[in-house]
């Protein structure tokens, strides 16, 4: 299969949880909500997620669910990163399309330990990213959340990032901020296009992928 058609099925995999609204919860870097997720402008999944801070840097932790246009349970999602965003730690548990999954991954200078569990079946890989791969899961949106406290408002040119679709393929890509908001972050990855509108503070306000027909909001019933 080509890279772009592995990228195209990690972002529309990536249609997994979707529906929490933003709240802070104690701590100098502590946020938690719910991300609606909506296919086609239909609201298809929820993603609850929780965002902390740790001495040794920051813990992502999400679950959730999603039914089109693929069937996706999220028991549990983690990943730990260092303070300067760096993953260091990423473990999945859920189902795909009724498939059990279970994934577990150690990161360390760009060097990736996968465990992999499908169908009763374990396997296990070691493969290189770049150092500062950004880690995205098949199929999430909350670690798009990295992105935006990374970058917030300050991206002031054009940077060559890396994307790790874990635990599949690496995808070079190109970030960028929107000429008329410096707020909205332009990510383009073999010819896909995403919108991640943060703030200041980088909090995750809004999701787009126009080609896939996603769009991803905080849920405002907080």
């Amino acid at each position: 299969m080509s890279k772009r058609g592995l990228v195209i099925i990690g972002l529309c995999g990536l249609l997994l949880l979707a529906g929490a609204a933003r709240g802070v919860s104690g701590g100098p870097d502590s946020e938690s909500g719910t991300l609606s997720i909506y296919f086609m402008d239909e609201k298809v999944g929820y993603e609850e997620y929780v965002w902390s801070e740790e001495p040794g840097g920051f813990l992502l932790k999400v679950t959730g669910r999603m039914t089109k246009p693929l069937r996706l349970e999220v028991e549990s999602l983690t990943i730990r990163l260092s303070r300067d965003y760096i993953p260091t730690e990423f473990s999945f548990k859920g189902s795909l399309n009724g498939m059990d999954q279970d994934v577990t991954s150690v990161i360390r200078e760009g060097r990736v330990r996968n465990t992999i569990k499908t169908g009763g079946q374990e396997s296990a890989n070691e493969t290189q990213v770049r150092r500062d791969a950004l880690i995205l899961p098949n199929p999430i949106f909350s670690p798009y959340l990295v992105l935006a406290k990374k970058y917030r408002c300050g991206l002031k040119e054009k940077a060559e990032v890396s994307v790790y679709i874990i635990p599949q393929v690496e995808v070079a890509g190109s970030l960028e901020s929107d000429p008329a908001n410096p707020c909205r972050l332009m990510l383009k990855l073999a010819g896909v296009e995403i919108s991640l509108e943060t703030d200041a503070e980088g909090h995750f306000l809004s999701l787009s992928m126009p080609a896939q027909s996603l769009k991803v909001v905080p849920d405002k019933t907080d």
